[in-house]
């Protein structure tokens, strides 16, 4: 698989306005996230709502507190292994919101402007699927070789850059099990 224009093949295209310019043109940085919509349920439209706009405050008690955020994600992956894509990989997804990474020695923070960003549809308890797993697999492969600057000690969570703030994927995401999965398809 390669990246293609800053698309994912056989990915499903979903343009989400959420994305800007990436003030450098970096991406150096690959952050994973869950979301479930409402929380902990699976399925549905609404994280695809979410990232373009359209999510319904009335659909759920839980949406109005969010519907009027503005975020979005470079990928979606679903729990039956299917890629939705929002924002092209070279453009800047509003994911990390105020986050901190630290890149050799120095700490740096704005994490957008060269992260990219990828949602599993989960939660931090449930088990993440086989599919999901050879499918993110199969795209950090894709993006090592697309960006040069990225490389597998920059795959990281949210957790790991915002931990006062977030907690995705979770204690249910099996990084040696992903990990696995890369070598797998190295091989």
């Amino acid at each position: 698989m390669r990246i293609d224009d800053g698309w994912l093949p056989g990915a499903r295209r979903l343009p989400s306005p959420n994305q800007d310019e990436r003030p450098a043109g970096e991406v150096s940085l690959l952050l994973l996230h869950s979301i479930s919509l409402p929380p902990g349920t699976f399925g549905g439209e609404h994280i695809e709502r979410l990232f373009t706009n359209r999510l319904d405050p009335e659909a759920h008690p839980f949406f109005a507190t969010i519907a009027e955020l503005r975020v979005s994600a470079h990928l979606l992956i679903r729990r039956d292994g299917e890629c939705v894509q929002f924002v092209p990989f070279q453009a800047r997804a509003w994911h990390a919101g105020r986050s901190r990474w630290r890149d050799g020695g120095r700490e740096r923070r704005a994490l957008n402007d060269f992260a990219l960003g990828i949602e599993l549809e989960g939660d931090e308890v449930s088990p993440y699927t086989g599919a999901q797993y050879r499918a993110l697999a199969a795209v950090t492969r894709a993006l090592l070789e697309a960006y040069p600057a990225l490389d597998e000690a920059r795959i990281t969570s949210h957790a790991r850059v915002a931990p006062l703030r977030k907690s995705d994927p979770g204690p249910a995401f099996d990084w040696a099990y992903f990990r696995q999965e890369m070598e797998r398809i190295r091989s």
